[in-house]
């Protein structure tokens, strides 16, 4: 399933580095805006995307504290980055709320930790299906890459090999609405 958080990422351009452990500090970052605040993390348990992916599904709605790499940040609007772990194998995506304004593209190949909510996207089989349908017809009419196409339909086959493992009639993608960060050095 983690893998599949990767294969998602490009699709969900719309969707830690370090072991966990108890973090008090305070540390002064510089914003979007160029605007320096304080960042503080009382006693909260800091998760590696790998672990917050792991508790997620019976998270959703909690304040978390999450580090990682960024990998990406959105060049339009900045607001949203991408976080990997440690290994380069499981992401999520970072949404700016609250305090952020949103990311800068600096941050990209940086560590960070992100304060925020656990959230959760649900795909309904519905959705699943007129998204394949819609990639089915684009292959159809050469106007979409055979590797992309391949990707997409693979994403689509493995959710839904997902849900018939889990017994579910949905797929839930996990993101972060971000309300603080911080860069570490």
């Amino acid at each position: 399933m983690k893998q599949l958080f990767l294969l998602l990422v490009p699709f969900f351009m719309l969707t830690a580095c370090g072991s966990s452990g108890s973090k008090s500090e305070t540390k002064t970052v510089g914003n979007s805006d160029g605007i320096t605040k304080s960042f503080v993390a009382e006693q909260v348990n800091v998760l590696a995307v790998d672990q917050l992916i792991d508790l997620a599904a019976d998270n959703v709605g909690e304040e978390v504290v999450v580090k990682g790499v960024v990998t990406h940040v959105c060049k339009h609007s900045g607001k949203r980055c991408f976080l990997k772990d440690e290994s380069g194998k499981t992401s999520i995506r970072v949404e700016a709320k609250g305090e952020i304004g949103g990311f800068n593209s600096e941050l990209n190949g940086t560590r960070m930790m992100v304060k925020g909510f656990i959230r959760e996207n649900r795909l309904t089989e519905e959705y699943i299906n007129q998204w394949e349908q819609k990639t089915l017809e684009q292959k159809e009419k050469a106007e979409i890459d055979q590797n992309q196409c391949s990707a997409e339909l693979a994403n689509i086959e493995e959710m839904r090999n997902w849900m018939t493992a889990n017994n579910k009639k949905f797929y839930s993608v996990f993101y972060v609405d971000g309300v603080d960060y911080e860069v570490l050095d």
